[in-house]
């Protein structure tokens, strides 16, 4: 008997070896290397213009390690690390983070979709920057602003998320923890995107909810400032649409709406050099609509058009009081390929600011030419050329 068993004991190692052996599992390097060089209109205080190496207007440089194991069944391991940086000074994207913008493993079924754990882009993020923003959450200011409010909450962490598509359905969900002792929900995330296919046509709407701590540390929001009201909340609808006209045309239109509860909307959406604001609105709401197109004009060769109008209601004005405000920017793109994995490209975008945004530009200077509390001039026009490599 003893014999029967040991024997049955090795066999059972030698399938286990055996299965392990033709096991697949696979590890990728990849990432962008972005730069360019930008001159800009009323950078800063007094109108001053600038010239300055930058990164690109559409992607931060990156590098990342993505992997996974098949486990058999439909079954997969996967694991993604990804590294922000500056390509201009080779500093962290983010001061004294490795890995930025995502570091998270889990489980993905051929059939049933992925769930993962750890720091992860929003579905909104996904979604808009993948799909939908004809300039897929730009990097400037002025091809990115109308996310401002939300910027810190695009890369979440903490976060469960769970990716699925069925049929002509696709669903991108996540719930990220506050880790605050004692309150659930305070801290953290929620958010759903939904895409549906049908033809030529895509149509996409998402939610996302924040609920901000007056100490934001450890939680969903990472080192982000706190609300100053505990738990304050912010919230972000968005209804997307594009439209695949022929193989080289394709239209994009959208609309989002945040209401923010913080009052840190108002900070987040200045710039630079811009004057300070006496504290923030407690119910500032956004609505910014947009339109784009993407063209192929010939095999190598790349436009995308884009305009966005928003319009600030509740928001902060320079006096301390609340009212209004509309920015609008415009932007056109070509990007020229060398191969699928490197490219040149110029922009020139325009934008303008008044009412509430009005305090979002770089301030003023006084008659000595210092810099001064106030409103500068509200608009700017940029030029810029760069390049691209992937790997």
């Amino acid at each position: 008997m003893k014999k029967i068993v040991i024997s049955s004991a090795v066999s059972v190692l030698l399938a286990a070896a055996t299965s392990s052996a033709f096991a697949q599992s696979s590890v990728t390097l990849y990432g962008i290397v972005d730069e360019a060089i930008r001159y800009q209109t009323n950078a800063g205080a007094g109108g001053n213009d600038q010239v300055s190496m930058t990164s690109g207007p559409e992607t931060h440089s990156r590098w990342g390690l993505k992997g996974s194991e098949d486990l058999g069944g439909g079954w997969s391991a996967v694991f993604h690390l990804e590294n922000g940086f500056e390509a201009f000074d080779g500093q962290l994207h983010v001061p004294n983070t490795l890995f930025s913008r995502q570091a998270y493993v889990g489980l993905s079924n051929d059939k049933w979709g992925a769930l993962t754990f750890g720091l992860q882009y929003a579905p909104a993020y996904d979604t808009l920057g993948d799909l939908f923003d004809p300039l897929t959450i730009g990097n400037y200011w002025q091809n990115s602003w109308p996310y401002n409010g939300i910027g810190s909450y695009l890369e979440i962490n903490n976060a469960v998320k769970y990716k699925g598509t069925f049929d002509n359905l696709a669903i991108d969900a996540l719930y990220a923890f506050g880790n605050q002792p004692g309150a659930l929900g305070l801290g953290a995330i929620y958010a759903v995107d939904l895409t549906y296919t049908y033809g030529p046509a895509m149509l996409n709407a998402g939610f996302q909810q924040v609920s901000v701590p007056t100490s934001a540390t450890g939680s969903a929001v990472g080192t982000s400032v706190g609300s100053a009201i505990d738990g304050g909340k912010t919230n972000f609808l968005h209804i997307s649409g594009a439209y695949q006209i022929t193989h080289d045309i394709r239209l994009l239109a959208g609309w989002l709406h945040g209401q923010d509860q913080t009052g840190l909307t108002d900070r987040n959406m200045q710039q630079a050099g811009a004057p300070a604001l006496k504290g923030g609105s407690p119910n500032r709401i956004d609505d910014t609509w947009y339109v784009g197109a993407n063209w192929k004009a010939i095999a190598p060769l790349l436009f995308t058009f884009a305009y966005y109008y928003g319009h600030a209601r509740n928001a902060e004005l320079l006096d301390g009081s609340l009212g209004t405000g509309v920015n609008q920017s415009a932007t056109i793109l070509a990007e020229y390929s060398f191969s699928r994995q490197s490219e040149v490209y110029a922009i020139t975008d325009w934008a303008r600011g008044t009412g509430a945004f009005s305090a979002d530009y770089p301030g003023g200077v006084n008659s000595v030419g210092v810099p001064t509390n106030t409103i500068g001039r509200t608009n700017q026009l940029g030029v810029a050329i760069g390049l691209r490599k992937m790997f």
